[in-house]
């Protein structure tokens, strides 16, 4: 399944309005990461594995500086740098990410 959000497809399995999706719903789980292998969208690692006919690769630390990361909630494109310093919220619209998925960094982006 796909979803585009302010202009961006976003693939995965349930994917709302704000890039919510099957495995990942509450208020603050508004964002989409772009995988490196594919250069497409998905909310979560999950979604990727589900729908997509290859192995996952994380975004390197050479391309930290490149859009990785949608918001949901008002569609900024933000590097990964601009994602790793926004203290869990959007710098554009405010609207608040989840603090958690910093936790699964390793699975979405190259070791800091």
């Amino acid at each position: 399944m796909q979803r585009t959000v302010a202009g961006t497809t976003v693939r995965g399995l349930d994917v709302g309005p704000e890039t919510r999706c099957a495995h990942y719903d509450a208020a603050r789980d508004v964002i989409a990461i772009r995988a490196a292998c594919c250069d497409a969208y998905y909310p979560c690692r999950a979604c990727h594995d589900a729908v997509a006919d290859h192995e996952h690769r994380a975004v390197p630390r050479d391309a930290f500086d490149d859009p990785a990361v949608l918001c949901g909630a008002c569609g900024a494109a933000l590097t990964v740098r601009e994602y790793a310093d926004c203290d869990d919220a959007c710098p554009s619209c405010g609207h608040a990410f989840n603090p958690g998925c910093k936790r699964h960094w390793c699975r979405y982006f190259a070791e800091r």
